[in-house]
């Protein structure tokens, strides 16, 4: 990869910590000029300053303008990274709308406003680089947190929708879909993520290099837990087996709560 990044405008949102910070912290070593953005304006600003990049703190949704000046006009690549995770892993339990709309509008809609602000530009000019952090949830799922794993199918389904329409317009999309990652977010799933994603979980670092490895590869479709491929054939191929074995998963769960 030495020289792929080199001069590029990167955006990272969610970069404070975790995956997006080793992200930022990644393309910044590919002498990309890095803009890192986080809700927590301090925590940005930290990360920022350590790879000499520039802090854009605040909501994912609206920062492309503000990132695009921070870089001189141009943005070559937008890491859709920042993301909630919330529980809610019964259909006849209390229905938190603010769990459901709050995951909406991060998980996905925040990664079509960012691809609205930016597509009039790349397909300008035949080029530029969406990367979207889904999650294996979206091409499984996860137990006991129905928002998440919802959302993260639509993250997916519209990182799919964005390369088949615009790749032969010089836009490469790719989708990141890691299981357990040490970070925060899984520090807080609780007792699921304990029982389903502590086992594997990888560091962040271990994402922005299969990142790399996927970018060089032109790959849509980033696998830093190899063994989920043949977990979303199972799904496709042999669904009714593949639930069986997933409501297996569900009832060793209850059985530890």
């Amino acid at each position: 990869m030495v020289g792929a990044f080199q001069g590029a405008g990167v955006v990272v949102t969610g970069a404070g910590g975790g995956i997006g910070a080793a992200l930022a912290r990644r393309f910044a070593t590919e002498g990309a000029r890095v803009v890192v953005n986080d809700l927590d304006a301090e925590r940005a600003k930290g990360v920022a300053e350590e790879i000499g990049g520039t802090a854009v703190p605040g909501d994912a949704s609206a920062i492309v303008a503000d990132a695009r000046d921070a870089l001189d006009g141009t943005v070559d690549v937008y890491c859709a990274n920042a993301g909630v995770a919330f529980g809610g892993g019964s259909a006849d339990g209390p229905l938190d709308e603010t769990a459901w709309a709050a995951s909406w509008d991060v998980n996905v809609m925040a990664h079509v406003r960012a691809a609205h602000a930016l597509l009039p530009d790349w397909l300008e000019r035949g080029s530029g680089r969406f990367v979207s952090t889904v999650s294996a949830a979206g091409l499984l799922t996860m137990i006991g947190a129905a928002p998440y794993a919802v959302t993260k199918h639509g993250a997916l389904a519209f990182a799919e929708w964005l390369s088949l329409t615009y790749r032969h317009r010089g836009v490469k999309v790719h989708a990141i879909c890691p299981q357990g990652v040490r970070t925060d977010m899984l520090a807080a799933t609780g007792s699921a993520g304990d029982l389903v994603l502590q086992p594997t979980a990888i560091e962040p670092e271990a994402v922005a290099d299969a990142l790399m490895r996927g970018v060089e590869e032109d790959r849509f479709l980033i696998l830093p837990h190899p063994e989920v491929a043949g977990y979303y054939q199972a799904r496709a191929g042999e669904p009714d087996r593949w639930l069986s074995g997933m409501n297996r998963i569900q009832q060793q769960w209850e059985a530890t709560r």
